[in-house]
């Protein structure tokens, strides 16, 4: 089924901070994020034995249980049936392939794609991706808190 309303959802993949998944839950809400998909060792708002994280809770004030979300070990079976459903891919990353992400050009229904605070997203999940999106760096840190780049980045190709 294609979908064709303005559908936003994010793709987690490798985070491991509760603290930064739960202020993406927050800032996801903010941005009318409809869906968020967690994958490899990304912890979710709810533990093995269906308890409330309560250190996710604690940043994300209610947006994890305010947005739906799914978890998987890899993000692959989710890229391969958005990509049915005809949503494009675009990553938030730095690599040889990314564009300023203020020339983004957004096509809906979208998946946003973010990874590891320190590895970043595999070549392999990158070649994925429909586009790359890079914010620049003018300081002397090579990159951001994923939380923070991941809030920048949403609104700003949003247009919010």
């Amino acid at each position: 089924m294609m979908k064709s309303k303005k559908e936003i959802y994010l793709i987690l993949h490798n985070i491991r901070s509760t603290h930064n998944v739960g202020s993406i839950f927050r800032t996801a809400d903010a941005a009318g994020v409809s869906k968020i998909f967690l994958s490899g060792y990304t912890p979710s708002p709810v533990d093995n034995f269906g308890r409330e994280r309560k250190d996710i809770a604690k940043t994300a004030l209610g947006a994890e249980k305010a947005i739906p979300w799914q978890y998987s070990k890899t993000p692959n079976s989710f890229i391969k049936k958005l990509k049915e459903e005809g949503f494009s891919l675009v990553a938030i990353e730095q690599s040889s392939c990314s564009v300023d992400y203020k020339k983004i050009k957004i096509k809906y229904p979208v998946a946003i794609l973010v990874g590891n605070e320190v590895k970043g997203l595999s070549p392999s999940l990158i070649n994925k991706c429909d586009q790359v999106a890079e914010i620049p760096m003018k300081g002397k840190k090579e990159s951001l808190n994923v939380s923070v780049a991941t809030g920048i980045a949403l609104f700003r190709i949003l247009g919010i």
